[in-house]
């Protein structure tokens, strides 16, 4: 009757506690070895604890396993209580079999072995001894896991030190604390798949830093190379250049690492620890985009330097020559035009990868607002840098020109994502 009732309070998450009571001779020890020796016990009673569920937890745990996480429960709690808050926040199921828990005690009879071939279909490990958690770590890092723990006590302290994050609680004891690598002030376990969604959204954003970068480099160089092998000067000065690192470097690094975090990336599986920052669809990017903007102004330069252009209107009209040489005139129109092709290229740098379109400006006000500095500071330079940018002022019809043509290239990298969206 009493393990039937334990049993009814554990089947409901609860915690249970047994009391009993004997009246003990002169020097009889009733505890050997962490178990109760003492025999003819008069029990009293039962306790049963509720400590319910947070709301929020369910639909945490949903989240980070969405996000390829696989949660597991290491407790002290019987096996039926550890079951029933599992079942509850999303972790056990209907189908899962007895394989997926077991107690301490046959945990420890495990030999390495055995655990490695048991240790990824474990999803709770009940009436957990102190050292089983640190075993566990141990075990799933074998097996290549990248490895998270959370706890908040003394004895937690082993299993948060192996683990590659070790997660400790606001409330918890200092040792654990020290042990940790990070501190959940507010006890939520909601907090880490928010902290996971973050450390997501900010490696794409290097990732986007690094795309618009490497695309700005790549045509930089080509430029200047392949001006210098056609016996020219080089079409962008030395000032114009740092103009452009500014932009490249320092501006486009606030833009993109400003983008707010996504919850789309915990959608997305677990990258390898192993794999290069620079992913293939990134390589793609950049070596197509970087050859297209390449042959593009190749193209525009040897138009200039073949014809005595004063405007961009003048464009297609205008006969082919002998080599004119480059006016200052010409060098304003093909710096704005290098620029403005970067421009609109960090808006696609900017939605790599997302699944939105560039014009997504929720919570961008960052963004927006250094594409406003960018344009605003090319508008300037043009227009009063004179000798020290080695520029002359462009007419109202050249900018207007400038930015139609090189928008073009925005206008594709949406008619490429909304090519993408629909095939998805």
């Amino acid at each position: 009757e009493i393990d039937r009732e334990l049993l009814e309070f554990q089947n409901q998450g609860m915690r249970t506690l047994g009391f009993a009571c004997k009246p003990l001779d002169d020097g009889e020890d009733p505890v050997k070895d962490d178990k109760i020796v003492a025999n003819g016990l008069t029990f009293m009673g039962i306790a049963s604890i509720s400590d319910p569920i947070r709301p929020d937890v369910a639909d945490a745990v949903k989240d980070v396993n969405n996000a390829g996480i696989n949660v597991k429960i290491v407790t002290g709690d019987t096996p039926a209580t550890a079951r029933e808050i599992g079942r509850q926040i999303g972790i056990w199921t209907d189908t899962d079999s007895a394989e997926a828990i077991i107690t301490g005690q046959e945990f420890e009879a495990l030999d390495d072995e055995q655990l490695l071939q048991r240790v990824e279909g474990l999803k709770i490990i009940a009436r957990a001894r102190p050292m089983d958690k640190k075993r566990l770590v141990e075990a799933l890092q074998s097996k290549g896991e990248v490895v998270a723990v959370t706890g908040d006590g003394t004895n937690d302290a082993p299993a948060l030190k192996a683990a590659q994050v070790g997660l400790s609680m606001g409330d918890g004891t200092s040792v654990a604390k020290e042990a940790s690598d990070i501190t959940i002030i507010d006890n939520s376990f909601s907090s880490i798949g928010k902290a996971v969604m973050w450390g997501r959204s900010l490696y794409r954003n290097i990732q986007r830093f690094i795309l618009f970068q490497m695309t700005v480099n790549i045509v930089a160089c080509l430029i200047v190379l392949c001006g210098a092998f056609m016996g020219m000067q080089s079409p962008l000065t030395v000032t114009q250049m740092l103009w452009v690192n500014l932009i490249m470097d320092t501006f486009a690094a606030m833009a993109l690492a400003s983008l707010p975090p996504t919850p789309s990336v915990m959608h997305d599986a677990p990258r390898d620890r192993r794999e290069f920052i620079i992913t293939r669809p990134m390589r793609r990017f950049i070596i197509g985009t970087g050859g297209l903007f390449f042959a593009v102004l190749l193209a525009f330069l040897y138009y200039l330097k073949h014809t005595d252009l004063t405007s961009l209107t003048q464009i297609g009209h205008l006969p082919i020559h002998n080599d004119t040489g480059l006016s200052a005139y010409e060098l304003s129109v093909f710096f704005t035009t290098f620029v403005f092709l970067q421009f609109w290229n960090m808006f696609n740098a900017r939605a790599f990868e997302t699944g939105r379109s560039a014009f997504h400006f929720k919570d961008c006000e960052g963004f927006v607002a250094i594409a406003v500095m960018i344009l605003i500071g090319q508008v300037m330079i043009v227009n009063v840098g004179d000798e020290l940018f080695n520029v002359v002022p462009l007419h109202i019809s050249d900018w207007v020109i400038i930015i139609l043509l090189t928008s073009s290239v925005l206008w594709i990298g949406e008619l490429l994502r909304w090519w993408e969206r629909r095939l998805s």
